[in-house]
């Protein structure tokens, strides 16, 4: 039970993190933009969000379970942690799908490194982390697309 314990702060950091998700989301000004075809329904986001989630919180806490104390592999998950807070700001708070685009690729980064860096510790820990990277990807390229058919949108109007 104890081991279970330690799993609350890492939950409590990915609803910090999904908290951006629900205060900056989608409203009028995203409904009036160019999609492209291909774009998953919106209803789709918040479910595929909640299990990246919960897998995002489970991979940091098997990493915190092996390494007990807060170390390189740690501090680059409490980045990109916060890199994807500010995707939501930038791209639906701030309405600038440039900067959203710049910032979510070194989110995209941050995951890659923390596969790399979880791996050698715990492989199932950086497993964990592989559909959260796809899913970057694809909202990375998303967000290139949207940029694209809506380039008023790539500067502060």
């Amino acid at each position: 039970m104890t081991d279970y314990i330690s799993l609350l702060p890492f939950i409590g950091a990915i609803f910090l993190t999904a908290l951006s998700g629900a205060k900056y989301s989608p409203g009028p000004w995203y409904e009036k933009l160019n999609k492209p075809s291909w774009q998953p329904p919106n209803w789709l986001f918040p479910i595929a969000w909640s299990i990246l989630y919960v897998m995002i919180a489970i991979s940091g806490w098997l990493i915190w379970k092996e390494l007990g104390a807060v170390t390189l592999p740690l501090i680059v998950y409490g980045i990109q942690l916060v890199l994807n807070f500010m995707w939501s700001w930038l791209f639906f708070g701030k309405k600038r799908m440039d900067l959203a685009l710049f910032e979510v690729g070194l989110l995209w980064l941050s995951i890659v490194a923390l596969v790399v860096l979880f791996y050698p510790i715990n492989a199932t820990a950086a497993c964990l982390l592989l559909p959260y990277l796809a899913w970057v990807s694809f909202a990375a390229f998303l967000n290139f697309t949207m940029l694209r058919l809506n380039p008023m949108w790539g500067r502060n109007v």
